[in-house]
Parts: C-alpha cells; sequence; structure tokens
C-alpha cells in the first residue's frame, strides 16, 4: 500500500515522503479502514514539526489522524456488522505510529462511527478533530441559548463549526477574523464579525455588540492572544474554553478575573474520554444525520503533495486540507 511518512522531524517538504509499505492485518479489538481521504490538522503540523513533541516516538511515523473511508476486515473480538460500513473515524495516530496517511489504517473498532449517505467522504475526513472540539467547547461548559458567545478565529475549521453549533443552540453568535476571512465567518452564521488586531476596540467592540453585558462563553483557538482580553469580554460569571494557544505561555489577569467571577477550562480534544466524549459522539452523530450542517470547503491534494497540503495548514489558509487516498469510495 501507498502512506506518506517521516523519519524525522522538521520542514513537510524535507521530511515527508510517499513509500511502499505492507497491508497492516487488524489485531484483536481493531478494525481496518481502508482510506478515503485523510484529514490534515494543525495538531498533525506541529508534531511533524517538532512543536508539540519534544522527541519522535518512533523510528517512523504515519501521519494524521483524521479521515473516512470503509471497514474492509475486522479483528478478532470486533464487530464483524460493521464490515462495509461507511465511516469517519478519529484519534486514529494518537499515541500510534500509524495514522490514517496511508491506503489502509487499523485502530480500535470504537474510533470509528458511521457515516451517513448525506455526508461525503471528503466531509467525513473533517469531522474528527474540528467538529468534535467545537462540540465540546460549545456545549460541554455553559448552556448558551438566550446569551452571546464569542468565537475567536470564526473563519477556521473549528470556529466555522462553533458559530454553527452556537447559533443552533440559540445563542447570538459574534466571532474575530482577519479581513480577508470575515466573509467565511458570517457565512457560518456569525451575527457579527470583528478584526482582532486592535486589542482595545475589539473588546469595545464586543461589550457594544452585547448589550454592554459581554459574552457569556469564549471558544478561543489562541489563548496566548485573547486572554489579556478575558475579563473585558466575558459576562459576569462567563467561561473561555481554550483549544489553542500559538505560544506555551499566557497572561491572565487574574484581579480582572475575579471581578467578572469568571473561570478558564483548556481542553485537548485527543484526551476527550467518559460521559464528555461520548456526549459529543452524540451530538455530531444528530447533527449529521439531519443534513443541516456546513462544512469548510475542502482542498484535496495528491498522495505526492503532502508536503503542500501540510503548508496549507501552517500557513492557516482557509478550509481543510485532505489527502485523497481513494476518493471513489
Amino acid at each position: 500500500m501507498k502512506a506518506v511518512v517521516y523519519r524525522s522531524m522538521g520542514a513537510a517538504q524535507q521530511v515527508l515522503e510517499l513509500v511502499d509499505m505492507p497491508v497492516p492485518a487488524p489485531g484483536p479489538g481493531e478494525v481496518r479502514v481502508r482510506v478515503g481521504y485523510s484529514g490534515v490538522n494543525p495538531s498533525d503540523t506541529k508534531a511533524r514539526a517538532g512543536i508539540s513533541l519534544a522527541a519522535m516516538p518512533y523510528p517512523y511515523v504515519v501521519p494524521h489522524s483524521d479521515g473516512s473511508g470503509v471497514v474492509d476486515d475486522v479483528g478478532p473480538g470486533a464487530d464483524r456488522g460493521l464490515l462495509g460500513r461507511r465511516v469517519w473515524f478519529f484519534n486514529a495516530q494518537w499515541q500510534r505510529q500509524h495514522g490514517s496517511a496511508a491506503d489502509y489504517v487499523c485502530f480500535p473498532a470504537g474510533l470509528v462511527r458511521a457515516l451517513p449517505g448525506n455526508v461525503g467522504m471528503a466531509q467525513g475526513a473533517g469531522i474528527g478533530i474540528p467538529l468534535l472540539t467545537a462540540w465540546h467547547a460549545v456545549h460541554g461548559h455553559v448552556d448558551v441559548a438566550g446569551k452571546t458567545v464569542l468565537v475567536t478565529g470564526g473563519a477556521g475549521n473549528v470556529g466555522f463549526h462553533a458559530i454553527q453549533l452556537a447559533r443552533r443552540a440559540g445563542a447570538r453568535v459574534l466571532a474575530t477574523a482577519s479581513p480577508a476571512k470575515a466573509a467565511l465567518a458570517r457565512e457560518a452564521g456569525a451575527h457579527a464579525v470583528f478584526p482582532y488586531e486592535d486589542v482595545a476596540a475589539l473588546a469595545q467592540a464586543v461589550r457594544d455588540a452585547s448589550g454592554g453585558i459581554g459574552v457569556a462563553l469564549i471558544v478561543d483557538v489562541d489563548a496566548s492572544f485573547y486572554a489579556p482580553l478575558y475579563p473585558a469580554l466575558l459576562a459576569e460569571g462567563g467561561c473561555a474554553v481554550v483549544y489553542g494557544s500559538s505560544t506555551p505561555e499566557i497572561r491572565l489577569d487574574y484581579r480582572g478575573m475575579m471581578r467578572v467571577a469568571g473561570t478558564v477550562s483548556h481542553f485537548l480534544v485527543y484526551k476527550l474520554a467518559g460521559e464528555a466524549l461520548a456526549c459529543a459522539l452524540r451530538g455530531v452523530d444528530t447533527l449529521l444525520e439531519t443534513d443541516v450542517h456546513r462544512f469548510p470547503a475542502a482542498t484535496c491534494f495528491d498522495l505526492r503533495d503532502a508536503a503542500l497540503a501540510h503548508t496549507f495548514v501552517e500557513q492557516s489558509r482557509a478550509g481543510k486540507a485532505l489527502l485523497g487516498f481513494d476518493p471513489g469510495l
């Protein structure tokens, strides 16, 4: 089979290569998926670049945790009813050597979910990290019905999903985005979109748009930038839910947060477990069945252009980057 690998950390053009590998066999409790599309996420590019990991955990890595495809084999103890099912999957490469950037990938059966007929394979490869992150951020902390929510990075993949989810939950949704991408956040359903460069103007604009109250929930892609503004943005008792930061350290105004009785919650979508994960999966499954959710536009790259797909993500280009392994599935 064809697989994309890297044997050392570094720049995408220097370390990613397309190789031939044996087709894997599923172990106990595992399924094997013939991959239609492999989704590329920022966490994949950071691991490859050595930003999020101090050292290579394996002699080589087949990257990417998200994808879509068809279950074509099951290991001992796995549900044979999954054979032939169209699926989307998540966490394929989390704490494992082999991710979705290959013709076939094996992992525990609990990581696959049925892909409804109304959802295309390309869309399915963009569900895992982005939509599960958005779901938990919007629904896992605050009841947003009738309240105001701020989604930072509203034109990004998580932000695009989060805006829709918050609106569907009955919130007034504000977002930040660069002027070049503001239309994408509006397309997702944001009631108002603000540029983020002028922090003083942003804080005032959010206060004004929330009737002077502030927001009940911040879904934050970059705490290193927005955390100093939390006291000015949050309503009394509001919560900032953080799923990303461009630097390892953030600055938080403790006294300011005390004045608004605000809270900050961090989470890593890979580590969602128990009822939190079950709730997110149930919510996403129900959402997909409704045929009302919109997905960011996808850009599909040839297997030989995996480095270009990683660069696309690293440059924060608009939309979802995919590698097409068997798009005809």
